[in-house]
């Protein structure tokens, strides 16, 4: 395993939990750290964009106070999503707020740039840059990314499509620092095996989609627990970028999943001129939600998961 900065350990679990557009809010977040695990949310999830630094001040003050009155088991730090593609009018704006509020960890997907982190270097934080290949990985700590998240197939939303097998250790051959691993990890088992190949985290998302913190409609969360790999389907039509989706939610908007067009990849407007839109109509998921069960806090989840771990590890006697 790496040797990981302060920031990343001390968490009970080693997950972060990845930030979900529209589903991730403060809620979440400060559930998921106060259990021990990197708790993450878009910026672009705060509308308008002034909310923003509400958001950070009511996570910031919210996990302090935690802190004060649990200093034997602090929480875990959070991290905010930066989208850095052109299409992201917003990037200056709520990075400077991120600046200003001395966000832990920013995690940076859609495009790296190195002024996103030096301004996270010069108030002391890390930047994670998401990446779907070796390629992208070598580009992202180039330009000055302190860690990777591997998207191999099978994670929700934007992913990509190499075995987690074979992006992690084409990754590992080079690169000795934080490295989490996301695609269709919902158990503490999945959890182990991300280790177990060269991950020091488990990046996990769909499942936190059937929590009570989560901002997601009923039927999102009920599709979850009713839901298996069979029912994700992977295209670019919704955002010229591939991604998994449930099938029932692109049923319920008059499409057919089997039969998508192929989106022209530099239109990425997450379904701006379309009817039907990613990601408030056309429900991001990945495929490891056949282990999703219930809807429960998620506190909750996350002590599911930690049982499950120690008998992995037990099991195998780690």
């Amino acid at each position: 395993m790496s040797q990981l900065p302060p920031v990343l350990s001390r968490l009970s679990l080693p997950v972060i939990a990845s930030p979900m557009f529209i589903v991730s809010t403060p809620r979440l977040v400060i559930a998921q750290c106060k259990a021990g695990i990197v708790g993450s949310m878009p910026a672009l999830n705060a509308r308008p964009a002034a909310q923003l630094e509400d958001w950070l001040a009511e996570i910031t003050e919210s996990l302090d106070a935690h802190n004060r009155a649990h200093p034997d088991q602090p929480a875990a730090p959070f991290a905010i999503n930066q989208i850095v593609h052109r299409s992201n009018e917003r990037l200056e704006h709520d990075m400077a707020l991120c600046v200003k509020y001395k966000v832990p960890i920013i995690i940076t997907s859609l495009g790296a740039q190195p002024e996103i982190n030096q301004a996270a270097h010069g108030y002391g934080g890390i930047v994670l840059h998401d990446v779907i290949n070796n390629t992208f990985a070598r580009k992202a700590i180039a330009k000055g990314a302190d860690g990777l998240i591997a998207v191999a197939s099978g994670a929700g939303g934007h992913a990509g499509t190499k075995h987690p097998f074979a992006l992690i250790e084409e990754i590992r051959a080079w690169f000795d620092g934080p490295l989490a691993l996301s695609g269709a990890i919902s158990t503490g088992n999945g959890i182990l095996a991300a280790q177990a190949i060269g991950a020091d985290f488990a990046y996990i998302g769909s499942a936190f989609i059937a929590t009570e913190e989560a901002r997601a409609a009923d039927a999102y969360k009920q599709a979850i627990v009713a839901g298996s790999s069979d029912d994700i389907i992977y295209t670019n039509y919704f955002t010229g970028i591939h991604g998994n989706y449930l099938k029932p939610s692109i049923i319920a908007s008059g499409l057919d999943p089997d039969h998508l067009p192929v989106s022209d990849p530099t239109h990425m407007n997450f379904g701006a001129d379309r009817a039907a839109k990613a990601w408030k109509d056309i429900w991001g998921c990945g495929q490891g939600i056949g282990a999703v069960q219930r809807v429960q806090t998620a506190a909750d989840y996350i002590a599911q998961l930690q049982r499950e771990y120690d008998q992995a590890r037990r099991r195998l006697a780690l």
